[in-house]
This record gives structure tokens, C-alpha cells and sequence, in this order.
């Protein structure tokens, strides 16, 4: 009965997913018209954004069963069909194909594509890039030599404890010096060197080189023949070099196209998870904590082991340290404290999270031995750039009250990464962190050296954080004046944060200067006011701080307050402003909103 009402709605053209429901529900007996409808009404209901309808259908076909040189195919469908959110059965399933004997060579490529996909997504990245070492001599073009070589040396990049990391950088620069970026694998190989760049900490302008050319005119998500980790990374690069705008458009991007496949794994976990870490980047910490749980709770679905998962886990722990909720962020590390980390490299690096962790609770002991560890490791893999782990920075902090001398020099050479990578984010940051281990006037230029930078980055948190102790130090030396301008601007940009423990801090020493503390509200989505879009589309156009003064009646000072506030609002230092001013995306106005009073 079930067949015939299979025929008959196929003949009224309904479609193979409409036949499925009875083809379901029919005695297996080899069939190869059952088999073909079947995959047929999976490929609709994977379209459709139903991947278990679709897998319900594959796993029928596979009962039936299908003919020998058919079999491959269907493992490999079912595969790709579970690898969302459930990895771990898509490995057994795309190995189970490598094993059949009738396999063809465009389908053995495909499978290995996907096989390395789904050893990555839990964690298991030595796997995943042994299977294109297993591989790569079956290719049997230069272009898929290419992509192989392209996917292993991503997933050798992912791995914690690879060994060969600075001679692998050495292959990829060399790779890409020689690239055109006209096919999709030079492109992805691009991105992968952008990447390297950033995390080596060479100069930002090599990194935003090689992301901008691997970007092109887009990177998906979702596409069935690429993965996207590589669209991920070039993001993340945008965000690390001061761009943070640029990623979060990225992100936006990709959670869209997922949710319109119906995606709910991975995917769609690091999408609201990194687009809440470039947020608090940014220091919207109230959405960074809301994308973050967001993130975890899609991630947890997976498994408690896969990347995705912890990299939720690290965001949220920084996020409310950033907050001041430092018990709460104990107590949050102590559930998962049981968990398997993967051997795999985060974004935050979940380790270097702990140490600050620790910091943060006063255990200088610990954090110092942890952070040492992480240092280790980072340094042992070419990865100094303070901008993407800051391990520097807390250790230095951890060492201050037993080797006050091992502090600064530790802070000092954060600095000087930091500065050969060159993004006012993570500059300021580095003066910051080398002048909370400084003392006497030194200690002020310092603090007054990190503000100057980080007023020219959107890292609001950041900025705010060290106008807060500049002002505190201010206020020691006798400066009330002074210390009350830097004080009343870290409160308003706490506030502005949702930095609660911050905003009390700079209310305390408000009193303690004999200034009143301010009750603030702040819009957290205010557009640019006119006199900001004037300002900012000068500097866009490459107009210095005392021109655009001079043109606008402002003082250089004020000048470079207002472009503080635009860096903010529209997420970029001042090299992005360009891109951002005519990109439709970034929440700029069309017309700007008048200026208050």
C-alpha cells in the first residue's frame, strides 16, 4: 500500500519529500527506486532547513540497502547529514565509506573533505589533519593537491600541540607569496596566512593584506563544498586588528545563512559565541554575556567537548570578569572544571582565560604558574602577538607583589610586541598593563601613553578601565582637576559597558577626589552625531587632528575625543573608517541625528 501511494504521489509531481513519508514506512527487499527516491527526499528536506527528516530518510536507504556502488554515497550523504550535531556519528559513518570498495575518485575527495570536518568539530584536530597526510598522494590534480595541502595545513594550525608550527608558517608564507587569489583554495590558503600573521604578531598591515585579498567578494558559511573555518578565521583577523565592526558584520553574515539552512550545530554555536566575543572586545559586555550563553546552550547540544563548546566557555568567563562578577565566573569555571578541554587552539585560548581567572581572585600563585605555562606554549609556537593572547599582560600583574623586576620586564616585552604589531588596541593595553606594575612618575606617563592609544581604538572596556586608573593615580599625586576629567570619562564609558564593578570603583574615587558621582544613563545605540560624521568623514579621508580642528573650530584635544567616540560607534581604529562610513551594514545613519543642546 505504501508503495503504491508512493507512485501515485510522485506522479502528481509532489516530490520525492512528500513520497518519503510512505517510502518509510516500506519493507526493505534492495530496491533501487526506493533507494534513489529516498535520497532524493533527503537532499529536499536538507534544503528545507530539516536535517533529521533527512537523516531519518538516508538511514532508511541504507537499510534497504542500496546497490554495492551505491553504498559509498549514501554513508557519505548520511554523514554530511549528522555532521551538525553529531560529529562523532558522522566519523563513523564517512569511514565506513572510505572502506567501500566502489569509490570513485571525486567522492573518495569528498569524503575526506567532510571526515576531516567532523574530527575538527570534536576536537580531534591530529586526526583531522592525518587524513589528507593519508590523502594528499591520492590527488589527482594540481588543483586538488592544492585544496589538500590547504586543508591540512589548517587543521595542523588548529592543533595545541603541534610541534612544527614555525617551520609550517615558513611554508605557508612562502605559499602565499606566490598566490593570484583567483581560485576558491588560493583564497582559503590566504586567509589561513592571514591568520598566521596576526597570531605571529607581524605587522597588522600584513594581516588586513591577506584577509581583505582571502575575503574577496565573500566567504560562505555554509557552502557544500568548503568549510567554514576559514571564514571564521579571516573575521577574527578583522577583530584582532582593530576591526572588530568588520567582523561583526561578518558574523551577522554567517548566523544568517545558517539559520536560513536551518543549521543548529557548530556552525551556528561559534557564530553567536564569536560574534559575543567580538563584542566584548568591542566592550558591549552585557550582549557579549547574552551571545555567549547563547552560543554555549546551541554548542551544548553537540557535546561537552567540542571546541565549540569551550570556546563558549571562555567567553563568558572573561565577559564577567570584565563585569566584576569574578565569583560568579569562579563558580561558572568550577562546573566545567570536570570537562575534557581539546587539544585544539581557541579563540579565547581557554587556558590563558583560567590565569586571568585566577588573577582576578587574588590567587597570584597560581595564576603565575598557570600563565607561565601558557607563555610557554604560545612562545613555543611563534604565537607573541599580545593582541591575540594576552598571557603578558596577566602574568605581569601575577609576578608585581614577589618580582617586581621580572613584572616589568615581562610587561615591557609585551609592549614591544605589541607594538610591532601596531594596533592602538593592543598597544594601549601593553602600556597599560607595563604601568600597574610601575611605580613614581613613570607610572603616569604610562597611563597617560596607553589612554592616548586606546582613545584611537574601539576597545570602549579597555579605554574606560585605564582613564579609571589614570585618574586614580591622578588623584594620589595632588590633581584633582585632572584626575577628575579621566575619572568622569572611565565612569561614563563603564557605565556604557555594563561594567558594574568598574562604575563603582570610579564613583569611589570620584568622592575620594571631593567630586560628586555621577547616576548616568547612556544610549547604547546612538548614531553618530552630525559633528561626528563631519569629523569622522575627514578622517576617512585622511585629514590629521589639528587639520580637521582647524576646519571644524575645535581644539586638537576635542577633536580626538570626538573620533574616541566614533571609533566606538562604528567598531574600527582610524584606517577602517573608509570601509565603515560606506558600508550600509554597520548601523551608520543615513541622515546624522543633531547634536545634543
Amino acid at each position: 500500500m505504501h508503495g503504491q501511494a508512493a507512485t501515485v504521489v510522485l506522479g502528481a509531481g509532489l516530490g520525492s519529500a512528500a513520497a518519503g513519508r510512505h517510502l518509510l514506512e516500506m519493507h526493505p527487499e534492495g530496491d533501487p527506486w526506493v533507494v534513489r527516491h529516498l535520497r532524493a527526499a533527503a537532499r529536499e528536506y536538507l534544503r528545507a532547513g530539516a536535517p533529521v527528516a533527512g537523516r531519518r530518510c538516508l538511514a532508511r536507504a541504507l537499510r534497504e540497502p542500496p546497490a554495492l556502488e551505491e553504498r559509498a554515497a549514501v554513508l557519505y550523504e548520511l554523514g554530511c547529514a549528522a555532521q551538525l550535531t553529531e560529529p562523532d556519528v558522522t566519523v563513523n559513518h564517512l569511514r565506513a565509506a572510505l572502506e567501500e570498495p566502489a569509490l570513485g575518485p571525486e567522492l573518495r575527495e569528498a569524503i575526506t573533505y567532510r571526515l576531516a570536518q567532523a574530527y575538527g568539530h570534536s576536537g580531534r584536530m591530529e586526526e583531522a589533519a592525518q587524513v589528507f597526510a593519508d590523502e594528499v598522494g591520492r590527488a589527482t590534480s594540481a588543483r586538488t593537491r592544492l585544496r589538500m595541502q590547504t586543508e591540512q595545513l589548517m587543521w595542523n594550525m588548529f592543533r595545541a600541540d603541534e610541534k612544527e608550527s614555525p617551520a609550517r608558517s615558513r611554508r605557508l608564507a612562502r605559499l602565499a607569496d606566490h598566490l593570484t587569489g583567483r581560485g576558491m583554495a588560493e583564497r582559503y590558503l590566504m586567509g589561513l596566512r592571514a591568520w598566521d600573521a596576526m597570531t605571529r604578531g607581524e605587522p597588522v598591515a600584513t594581516a588586513l593584506h591577506y584577509a581583505e585579498e582571502a575575503l574577496g567578494d565573500g566567504l560562505s558559511w555554509t557552502d557544500d563544498d568548503w568549510g567554514f573555518e576559514v571564514p571564521i578565521l579571516v573575521a577574527l583577523v578583522f577583530l584582532h586588528c582593530d576591526q572588530p565592526g568588520r567582523a561583526e558584520e561578518l558574523f551577522n553574515k554567517g548566523i544568517a545563512e545558517c539559520e536560513r539552512k536551518g543549521w543548529r550545530g557548530s556552525h551556528l554555536a561559534f557564530g553567536f559565541t564569536l560574534l559575543g566575543y567580538a563584542r566584548l572586545r568591542r566592550g558591549a559586555l552585557g550582549e557579549a554575556e547574552e551571545l555567549a550563553r547563547e552560543g554555549m546552550r546551541i554548542a551544548d547540544l553537540v557535546g561537552s567537548s567540542t571546541p565549540a563548546h569551550w570556546t563558549a566557555v571562555g567567553t563568558l568567563i572573561g565577559t564577567l570578569i570584565c563585569r566584576g562578577r569574578v565569583q560568579e565566573a569562579q563558580e561558572f569555571a568550577a562546573r566545567h572544571r570536570g570537562e575534557t578541554l581539546p587539544q585544539a587552539t581557541l579563540c579565547p585560548d581557554v587556558p590563558s582565560v583560567r590565569g586571568e581567572l585566577l588573577l582576578a581572585a587574588s590567587l597570584h600563585r597560581e595564576a603565575r604558574n598557570q600563565l607561565t605555562e601558557v607563555g610557554r606554549r604560545m612562545d613555543g609556537r611563534g604565537m607573541r602577538n599580545p593582541a591575540w593572547c594576552p598571557w603578558q599582560l596577566h602574568l605581569a600583574q601575577a609576578l608585581a607583589l614577589t618580582d617586581p623586576r621580572q613584572a616589568a620586564e615581562v610587561a615591557d616585552d609585551a609592549v614591544r610586541r605589541a607594538r610591532q604589531f601596531g594596533t592602538h588596541s593592543a598597544i594601549g593595553k601593553a602600556l597599560h598593563a607595563a604601568a600597574t606594575v610601575t611605580q613614581g612618575p613613570d607610572r603616569i606617563k604610562l597611563l597617560a601613553e596607553a589612554v592616548s592609544h586606546l582613545m584611537r581604538s574601539p576597545a570602549a572596556y579597555d579605554l574606560a578601565v585605564a582613564l579609571v586608573d589614570h585618574g586614580a593615580a591622578l588623584r594620589r599625586i595632588g590633581l584633582p582637576q585632572e584626575a577628575g576629567d579621566r575619572l568622569y570619562r572611565g565612569l561614563e564609558g563603564a557605565v556604557r559597558c555594563g561594567a558594574d564593578a568598574l562604575a563603582a570603583r570610579a564613583r569611589d574615587e570620584l568622592s575620594a577626589a571631593g567630586l560628586r558621582p555621577m547616576q548616568l544613563r547612556v544610549d547604547h545605540t546612538s548614531p553618530l552625531t552630525s559633528q561626528e560624521q563631519v569629523i569622522a568623514e575627514r578622517a576617512a579621508e585622511g585629514w590629521s587632528d589639528a587639520r580637521i580642528g582647524e576646519a571644524t573650530g575645535l581644539e586638537e584635544r576635542e577633536v580626538a575625543r570626538l573620533l574616541s567616540d566614533v571609533y566606538r560607534k562604528v567598531g574600527t581604529d582610524r584606517s577602517g573608517l573608509a570601509k565603515r562610513l560606506i558600508t550600509p551594514t554597520v548601523g551608520l545613519p543615513q541622515r546624522p541625528a543633531p547634536d545634543p543642546g
